[in-house]
């Protein structure tokens, strides 16, 4: 059975996925968007969220819950924008419905609390910082589905999501067949460059720029 994109792109990581990004001169590598705790990779499609401070004093539903209502299927990963700097987009409560919905992980361009209790169910969750504050009262949820701005990075809603302990990285739906084709083959050339350089070849040999010229024009040798 031909792999599917999320299963070829999860046998990759986020350096490999960024450097076939910047042959294609696309975006999508991020900074500052890290694990909050030792979670491991995740990848998925994006269900993408945007966030806004809270005006007036109405009740409201809280923050990303109804997102979560909503999903039907095991390859989501949450990717939430908007957020306050040092007030919280994430916490116990939303990670323990994520995972009874399979979500796959959360990325915030923002804070999370709860940190510790993401880690007892395992749930990864990626951002760029944690806090204790409480988003109630203070951040409500203005749109989902819709593109967002990720670290100066468009998401939209389906696009494709990796992320490891160097960050996290976004591929358009658009671009994933090229993307995984091209990172697919650095892959491959990368793990011969490693080999050669343990072997005795010199490393300014193998690390010269007409080996990397070599991956962008497709030589997999």
């Amino acid at each position: 059975m031909k792999p599917s994109h999320l299963d070829r792109l999860d046998r990759l990581d986020t350096s490999t996925v960024s450097d076939a990004l910047d042959f294609l001169k696309l975006p999508g590598a991020t900074v500052g968007l890290r694990p909050l705790w030792n979670c491991p990779k995740i990848v998925g499609r994006a269900s993408t969220v945007q966030l806004g401070p809270k005006v007036g004093d109405v009740p409201t539903v809280h923050l990303i819950s109804p997102v979560i209502a909503a999903i039907e299927t095991d390859e989501r990963v949450l990717v939430i924008s908007g957020g306050i700097d040092g007030v919280s987009c994430w916490g116990d409560i939303l990670a323990n419905a994520a995972k009874v919905k399979r979500v796959r992980g959360t990325v915030i361009d923002g804070f999370s609390r709860d940190i510790e209790a993401n880690e007892e169910i395992a749930y990864p969750v990626y951002g760029r910082g944690v806090t204790m504050v409480s988003a109630r009262n203070r951040v409500v949820q203005l749109a989902s589905g819709t593109p967002i701005q990720v670290a100066g990075v468009q998401v939209r809603e389906d696009d494709y999501v990796i992320a490891d302990r160097c960050g996290t990285v976004f591929v358009s739906s658009d671009h994933i067949d090229e993307v995984l084709d091209l990172a697919e083959r650095i892959a491959h050339r990368q793990e011969g460059m490693v080999r050669a350089v343990c072997s005795g070849r010199s490393v300014e040999d193998v690390m010269h720029d007409r080996e990397f010229a070599a991956i962008n024009a497709g030589a997999a040798k």
